[in-house]
C-alpha cells in the first residue's frame, strides 16, 4: 500500500508499506478521507509539539474515514463494507481516569499520528472494531472524516455548558472555532459572537451559525457573555475574552498557543469565572453522527480543497491560502486537486 511518511521537518516522503493484518477485535479500514490537522501541519513544519518528538518515520493523520474490508478474529462478518468513521485514540481502559470515563485523559493513549503511532495517511489501516463508527449513507466520507474535530466543538461546549438561550463569545474561526460555532448553533445559543483576523474565515463563521463576527482587536464588542471559548491560542484574545464574561460564567481554552499566559486575576476572582482547559474529547462520537446525519450540523462545506496521497504535502501547505479552511487528502484519488 501507499503511505506518506514523515521523516524530519518539510521531509514527507510517498512510499511503499506492507498492507497491515488485523488482529484480534481489529478491522482493516481501506481509508477515503482524511482530513489535515493545524498538528500534522506543525509536526509537518517543526517535528515535534510538546514532548511528542519525531523520532523515527511517522505517518500523520488522526481525521478519517473508511470503509471496513477485512475482519480479525473475534469481530462479526457482517462489519465488512461498513463505512466508518475512525476514533482516533486507543485508551488503555484501565486506568483510574478511563474507569471514570474521562479516557481522553489516559496517560498511556495511543493516538494515531501522534509519534511514535502511526496514523491514517495512508490506503490502509487496522484499528480496534469499536473506534470504527459505523456512518450512515447521510454522512459523506469527508463529512465522517471532520467528525474527529467535530467531536473536538461538542466537548469544548460540553465544558461551556452551551445550551438554549447561552451567549457566547468565540475566538478563532479556524476549522475548531467553526465546528465549535456549528455545535453552539445547534444546541440553540442564542448569541454566538465569533473574531479572528481573517475576514474570509470570518464569513465562513457567519454561515456556520454565528449571529456576530468581529475582526479581531479591530472591532469592538459588547461584553457580558456566558462563556467564552478561545479556539485562536492567542493570549491577547484570550485576556480580552476573559473580561467579556459575565459572573459566574465560564472561560474554556481549546486553542493552543503560548505555554504561559497572563490573565486578568482580579476580574476572575471578583465574577468567580471558571476556566478549564480541553484535550480531545471522550464520548462524544454517537452525539457527531447523530448531528450530522440529522442535518443540524453539516460539515462538507468545510472542505475548500481535496488532494490525492502522492500530493499530501501540498495538502499540508493549503492553510497558508488565507482562503483555504479544510483541507482533505484522499487516498483513492489522484495526485492531482478536486477543484
Amino acid at each position: 500500500m501507499t503511505a506518506a511518511v514523515l521523516y524530519a521537518p518539510h521531509d514527507l516522503r510517498i512510499e511503499q508499506r506492507p498492507v497491515p493484518s488485523p488482529s484480534h477485535g481489529e478491522v482493516l479500514v481501506r481509508i477515503l478521507s482524511v482530513g489535515v490537522c493545524g498538528s500534522d501541519v506543525h509536526y509537518y513544519e517543526h517535528g515535534r509539539i510538546g514532548d511528542f518528538v519525531v523520532r523515527s518515520p511517522l505517518v500523520l493523520g488522526h481525521e478519517s474515514s473508511g470503509q471496513i474490508v477485512e475482519v480479525g478474529e473475534g469481530v462479526s462478518r457482517s462489519r465488512v463494507g461498513d463505512r466508518v468513521a475512525i476514533e482516533p485514540g486507543v485508551a488503555c481502559g484501565r486506568c483510574d481516569q478511563c474507569r471514570a470515563g474521562r479516557y481522553n485523559l489516559c496517560p498511556y493513549m495511543r493516538f494515531h499520528g501522534t509519534p511514535p503511532v502511526d496514523g491514517t495517511l495512508s490506503e490502509f489501516v487496522t484499528v480496534k472494531s469499536d473506534l470504527a463508527y459505523k456512518v450512515p449513507d447521510e454522512i459523506s466520507d469527508n463529512a465522517a472524516a471532520l467528525l474527529e474535530p467535530l467531536s473536538v466543538g461538542i466537548w469544548a461546549n460540553e465544558k461551556a455548558w452551551t445550551q438554549m438561550g447561552t451567549s457566547l463569545l468565540i475566538a478563532g474561526a479556524g476549522p475548531v472555532g467553526l465546528v465549535t460555532t456549528k455545535v453552539a448553533h445547534a444546541a440553540g445559543a442564542t448569541r454566538i459572537v465569533v473574531t479572528d483576523v481573517n475576514r474570509h474565515r470570518l464569513e465562513a463563521a457567519r454561515t456556520s451559525g454565528a449571529t456576530e463576527i468581529a475582526l479581531a482587536g479591530a472591532e469592538a464588542i459588547d461584553g457580558d457573555f456566558d462563556a467564552f471559548i478561545d479556539c485562536s491560542g492567542s493570549p491577547s484574545a484570550i485576556a480580552a475574552g476573559a473580561r467579556s464574561v459575565r459572573a459566574a460564567g465560564r472561560i474554556v481554552l481549546v486553542g493552543m498557543g503560548a505555554d504561559e499566559l497572563t490573565l486578568p486575576l482580579a476580574v476572575i476572582q471578583r465574577r468567580e469565572l471558571v476556566i478549564t482547559g480541553t484535550f480531545r474529547y471522550a464520548n462524544t462520537w454517537p452525539t457527531a453522527i447523530a448531528l450530522v446525519a440529522s442535518g443540524r450540523v453539516g460539515l462538507d462545506d468545510l472542505v475548500t480543497g481535496e488532494f490525492g496521497l502522492a500530493a499530501t504535502e501540498q495538502a499540508l501547505n493549503a492553510g497558508r491560502d488565507p482562503h483555504s479552511v479544510k483541507a482533505v487528502v484522499r487516498p483513492g484519488h489522484t495526485e492531482r486537486q478536486a477543484l
